[in-house]
Parts: structure tokens; C-alpha cells; sequence
């Protein structure tokens, strides 16, 4: 199997890349990595820097050099000319793990979200579909919408979807045009959709996530601002935010590479409870001066101080539609049947990841 790798100096794909040199799904005889240059740093170097890193997992203790034997870095500049390192005789499965995440429903950033989700996908797809094997797309469990309920694997039999942002609507739209032009292209398309992505739970160190997103940034925002100002949190009772380990999601996707199934939701089989969730977060971070309503605060209601203001119009406002959506769980007895969801406490868990970052300060790797 020849595998290509978009974002794996990314969150999740930095753990499928460990995935597949550590567990590879069958007999794979090169992966590579799509990367781009960072700063002044080359994409091998990236790379390097991932595999040299503490938090390689423990199975790939022997060193870069011979896990560099499985892969080659390819300079992104080279992305839309596949034929200067791709070989006719040769398919590929293609994972597309990279992203670009952005909650805002600012109507200046649509059109930089769907570029960076849709009509990227749109034209890699495009660009690669004579070498492919199969095509990986990583979605989100979020691009459902706001939807209550049971939620199955399939969201395209769905009408009059809502969805709360542009980067949700984006990434609904990638997979339907992935779907579409799979079948008339006759090539497989598998779409997988993580939700929020937490610290590991199994790899090591325990808890490690390479870049703070959601959930951290609540947390990183009154930890950074921690003072006497009371704060009010909109959002309604019974509600739950899907927290997935980002080692378990890379698992599930490398484990079902090699597959016939379409559509297949990484999520936990409940939600963390938005209230106990967010005063576990808050008390983590030294936060106290703080309370819930479920009423909306915005410049019409006023706000009770700077911190408040703030709040709202920066991390709140891309959190708060997920803390007031319909009550809805999905249906994980697929996703177990694949690798069982790990047993813990999700509150326990939330809050030793958050322990992890304030002790890491919620500085974010430079990979």
C-alpha cells in the first residue's frame, strides 16, 4: 500500500502518521507527506522535528533515520504537480487530514473557509484522481449541524441541514462533492469525522495534544485573564460537548483504511456536560468569579464589564451556538464494533487535560 499524507504536522495527522508507522493496516511501502515550509524551516525538517520530538510514542523508539525509510517529505510546492513524484503504475490511498479550523460566523471569513475546505479538497481531488486508490477525507462530526436527536453515520440523507458557522458548512460541502464525484469517477471515497479533539488517553505522555483548540481555548482564555471580573457563560442545561482522544481518533482511521465503509463518526458515546464541563474547566484554570445563564449577552443586553465584553465577542462567540444546540448523541455502535471507546470519567479526563495544558502553558507545538 502507497499512502499520501496531508497535515501531518497538524493535531490529528502528526498521531495518524505514528498510526501508520506503528500499526500500519497492511503491508504499506511508503507514506508520503505533503508539508509545507514553516518560517525557516524546511518540510523534511518539520518532520524531523516530529519524529525527534518526546511524544513519539514508544513503539517507534528506533530513532528517525529508520522511520524516515518509510516515509518522503514532499515540499508542498510540488502539491499540484503529482507527476514529478507520483508513478502512473502506482495507486494511492489518499488521506486528507489537513484543515483549516475556524468557528467564526463572520460573513467576511466565508470566503476564506470554504477556500481553505471545500475548493482545496475540491482541487486536490481533481488533481490527484488518476493515481488514487481511495480517497480519505477527515470531516468533522459537526458538519451534521445543529441537530438533536440520534445521529447515524450517514449525513446525507439529511434535508435542511443548519449549521452553526461557515467551517461546518464547508466541510458538509467538501463530502458532498467527494461523494458525487467518487461515484462518477468510480473511485472510493471514505469520509471519517472526528468530533472535538482532547489530549491522548493512551499515548505518551498521557493527555499531550500538539495545538490548543475549542475547549482549550475557553480554558486558555481565563487563564490568561484571570482577575475579580464577573463573567456570564450563555448556555442551557442538558446540553454536552463530544470530546474524543486525538490518539484513539488516529487509531480508528488508520484501522479502517482498509475498509468498504463510506461514512463513519469518531465520537464518544456522550457528551461532557456543558455546565459541569465548564466549571471543571474554570476551577482547573483558578477561575471563579463566574456563572451561566442561558440567556444571550451580546452589546443589546450589555455587559457588566471589559472581560465580559471581550469574552463574548472573541472565544464565546464561536463557542456559545455549541452550548445552546438541540440535546443530540450519536450512534457510536459501528465506531465500537471498529475499537471500543476507552472507559474513563469524562469529567476526570477534561480535567487532567486541562492540567496538562496549564502546565504547558497552552504553548502549542512548532512543528
Amino acid at each position: 500500500m502507497h499512502i499520501i499524507l496531508t497535515g501531518a504536522t497538524g493535531t490529528l495527522g502528526s498521531q495518524i502518521l505514528f498510526q501508520l508507522l506503528a500499526n500500519p493496516p497492511s503491508e504499506v511501502f511508503k507514506i508520503l507527506l505533503l508539508v509545507r515550509k514553516r518560517n525557516e524551516r524546511t518540510p523534511k525538517e518539520r518532520i524531523r522535528a516530529i519524529l525527534e520530538s518526546s511524544f513519539l510514542p514508544k513503539e517507534l523508539a528506533s530513532g528517525p533515520e529508520s522511520l524516515f525509510e518509510k516515509i518522503e517529505v514532499i515540499d508542498s510546492e510540488l502539491l499540484w504537480q503529482p507527476s514529478t513524484f507520483l508513478e502512473k503504475e502506482k495507486k494511492y490511498h489518499f488521506i486528507h487530514s489537513a484543515g483549516y479550523v475556524n468557528l467564526s460566523n463572520s460573513e467576511n471569513r466565508k470566503e476564506e473557509i470554504f477556500n481553505e475546505n471545500y475548493l482545496f479538497t475540491k482541487r486536490i481531488f481533481n488533481t490527484y484522481q488518476n493515481y488514487l486508490a481511495k480517497f480519505v477525507y477527515i470531516g468533522t462530526a459537526f458538519s451534521i449541524g445543529n441537530k438533536g436527536g440520534l445521529i447515524g453515520n450517514d449525513y446525507h440523507t439529511f434535508d435542511n441541514i443548519t449549521h452553526r458557522n461557515h467551517y461546518e458548512a464547508s466541510k458538509h460541502a467538501a463530502e458532498r462533492f467527494l461523494i458525487a464525484q467518487g461515484q462518477e469517477m468510480n473511485i472510493p471515497v471514505q469520509i471519517l469525522r472526528p468530533s472535538v479533539l482532547g489530549g491522548n488517553y493512551n499515548g505518551t505522555p498521557r493527555f499531550f495534544i500538539s495545538k490548543y483548540m475549542v475547549f482549550y481555548l475557553f480554558a486558555k482564555f481565563f487563564y490568561r485573564n484571570s482577575s475579580n471580573h464577573p463573567v456570564r457563560i450563555t448556555a442551557l442545561p442538558g446540553r454536552g460537548l463530544n470530546i474524543i482522544p486525538t490518539d484513539y481518533a488516529a487509531a480508528v482511521i488508520v484501522k479502517v483504511l482498509n475498509t468498504d465503509i463510506k461514512q463513519l463518526n469518531i465520537v464518544h458515546s456522550k457528551g461532557t456536560d456543558t455546565y459541569s464541563g465548564m466549571a471543571k474547566i474554570l476551577k482547573t484554570v483558578g477561575f471563579k468569579t463566574f456563572s451561566i445563564t442561558p440567556n444571550n449577552i451580546d452589546h443589546r443586553t450589555g455587559y457588566k464589564n471589559k472581560l465580559e465584553m471581550i469574552y463574548h465577542r472573541t472565544i464565546g462567540a464561536a463557542l456559545t451556538p455549541y452550548l445552546i444546540s438541540e440535546q443530540n448523541e450519536w450512534d457510536t455502535q459501528l465506531l465500537e464494533s471498529i475499537l471500543p471507546i476507552p472507559d474513563y470519567s469524562l469529567e476526570t479526563y477534561l480535567t487532567n487535560t486541562i492540567k496538562y495544558a496549564k502546565a504547558g502553558n497552552f504553548e502549542d507545538q512548532q512543528w
